[in-house]
């Protein structure tokens, strides 16, 4: 029988339903009713998150996966009871996750005219990984009557995709990652206690007495469903990104190296060209030790690898869509508020916990400056949300309650999503770690770019990128940005 879902009919023809099942906690739910936060409550509007991991064929029958995973996700929600709830509004207006013990939803779908490599193989992300994924475009106020979470194992010719979809007023993506990780150490190891337990403390500025009011059918999401958009994702090698970085840090013209002068190269500066002073003596060595010493304790401000991939993607797509040298563009960075917040959340503070931060240039200015001018833009503004910066936010929000507004509203926008540093690859079910991480429809639009680390890991990267046909075609051109991609 085939799978319900809006998609065209070839993927619909595509997948076939097997089974489709309620898994319920191993034990019963002892926390209370977990009020939403003023970084929950606007993603309401938001699609479920779809992330999941592509794997080779277990070794075992597809029957004793289907119980394996079953069994292992009853476990885990026993330590993730929330993701088993629901989402209720109360008479004040207030929305809090209910840890009812309700269950999720677990689908055994099949696929098996689709091989591995038709899902590696393509430049753009094959249409058929959107039937990987469950509530597809669904809006996450819809956690009011429908699960938080569904599990869906699709069989493939050679291999298994394990998907995941998560209410994003619920998770973000540490959470999601967390849970994900978890999942897979249980199926694996068997484990009952996990090594990274979720904290649903609710006693952080977060938690707010603002009501955020929607309207009756619920909020929708803020951005067109265009489905002309191309999907490609770009590797970058931790050669290519340390070579990009170095350029982005002048490191060549200035002689700093990791934000330090380097002594060697102004010692045989000195001995083959001495410097010279302002009345041209030459300048004794305790000069020279002196001047090593004030610019290595005032170096350059470092800019960081992402910031430095971040900054070239910016150029290109901006380049790409030849926009108006005078038209405003944004490039939005959600960025995690955890440890920017005093007192700090935990790490496994589980919830959403992100705040999105816009960095503002004109087009003129994006292409005419180099590199690093682009990336101390962004810089400036990751360095200067702090803890005064997230309250600053909160404040502003609760004057002002609203959905996260996520779109491309006036054609020169980018938003940066998820993150290199998110253990994706750390999900081996028991049969080996992904070969690789993909997401499905979910809130994608002209514009929007999500972060994975590389499979390799040693500081790979891969991005996820989403845009115009066109854009892209301009972007798949471009110099600047495709010298550092692998395999160009």
């Amino acid at each position: 029988m085939p799978i319900p879902s809006s998609t065209t009919s070839s993927l619909l023809e595509s997948l076939t339903l097997v089974s489709k099942c309620t898994i319920f906690p191993h034990q019963k739910s002892t926390l209370p009713d977990l009020k939403l936060s003023v970084s929950d409550l606007p993603m309401l509007s938001c699609h479920y998150i779809q992330k999941g991991g592509l794997f080779t064929r277990p070794p075992v029958p597809i029957e004793s996966v289907v119980s394996l995973l079953q069994l292992g996700l009853s476990q885990t929600l026993t330590h993730f009871p929330a993701l088993a709830g629901r989402l209720k509004t109360d008479c004040s207006g207030y929305v809090y996750i209910t840890c009812n013990d309700a269950g999720v939803d677990f689908i055994h779908a099949v696929a098996t005219h689709i091989h591995v490599r038709d899902i590696l193989s393509p430049a753009d992300v094959p249409e058929c990984v959107k039937g990987f994924f469950s509530f597809d475009r669904t809006v996450s106020y819809d956690g009011h009557f429908r699960p938080i979470l569904a599990v869906q194992l699709t069989e493939l010719a050679d291999g298994v995709f394990i998907g995941c979809a998560v209410n994003h007023a619920v998770t973000d993506g540490t959470s999601f990652w967390n849970f994900f990780n978890t999942f897979a150490e249980v199926c694996r190891d068997g484990v009952r206690r996990t090594t990274r337990t979720p904290d649903f403390r609710r006693d952080s500025v977060l938690i707010s007495s603002a009501v955020l009011r929607v309207p009756e059918s619920g909020p929708k999401v803020t951005f067109s469903e265009d489905p002309s958009l191309r999907e490609r994702i770009f590797s970058f090698t931790r050669e290519s990104i340390l070579k990009l970085k170095a350029k982005t840090n002048n490191r060549k013209l200035n002689g700093i190296c990791n934000g330090a002068i380097d002594v060697v190269e102004l010692m045989g500066k000195q001995s083959n060209d001495p410097w010279k002073i302002a009345d041209g003596k030459k300048t004794p060595f305790n000069r020279l030790r002196n001047v090593i010493l004030t610019e290595s304790a005032n170096p350059a401000t470092e800019i960081s690898s992402f910031q430095s991939i971040c900054a070239l993607l910016w150029r290109a797509v901006t380049r790409a869509r030849k926009l108006p040298s005078a038209k405003t563009t944004t490039f939005r960075m959600a960025v995690n508020c955890r440890h920017r917040l005093d007192p700090k959340l935990g790490p496994y503070y589980f919830g959403s916990a992100i705040q999105s931060i816009p960095t503002y240039a004109t087009a003129g200015d994006v292409l005419s400056r180099d590199l690093r001018w682009c990336a101390d833009q962004l810089n400036k503004n990751v360095m200067a949300h702090d803890n005064a910066t997230v309250r600053r936010f909160v404040e502003e929000w609760e004057r002002d309650p609203r959905c996260f507004p996520l779109g491309n509203f006036d054609g020169g926008m980018i938003t940066m999503g998820s993150s290199p540093r998110f253990p994706m690859y750390d999900n081996d079910f028991g049969w080996g770690r992904p070969v690789a991480v993909r997401s499905g429809r979910a809130n994608k639009f002209d514009g929007k770019i999500s972060a994975f680390p590389g499979r390799e890991g040693g500081g790979n990267v891969d991005l996820e990128v989403v845009l115009a046909a066109e854009t892209m075609a301009g972007l798949e051109l471009d110099s600047e940005f495709m010298q550092y991609v692998s395999g160009y």
